[in-house]
């Protein structure tokens, strides 16, 4: 039995082939919209560390590593 592996890259939809170009698809896809979340997060520790939250560097530096 062989596995499919999900492509994370676009979108899921069955109007995605009909109507969204291979950019916008990709835009809307999971590894995106999970990639600028990390980046989100990323960028609200360190706005929260120079507000003064107890947030470390080395916490800061493993969001970034992960």
């Amino acid at each position: 039995m062989t596995k499919i592996m999900p492509n994370y890259d676009v979108y899921e939809s069955p109007l995605v082939t009909r109507y969204a170009s291979r950019e916008m698809s990709e835009l809307f896809g999971a590894r995106h919209r999970i990639l600028t979340w990390r980046r989100l997060w990323l960028a609200l520790a360190e706005a929260q560390r120079r507000a003064g939250l107890k947030i470390t560097a080395r916490q800061i530096s493993q969001l970034k590593r992960t």
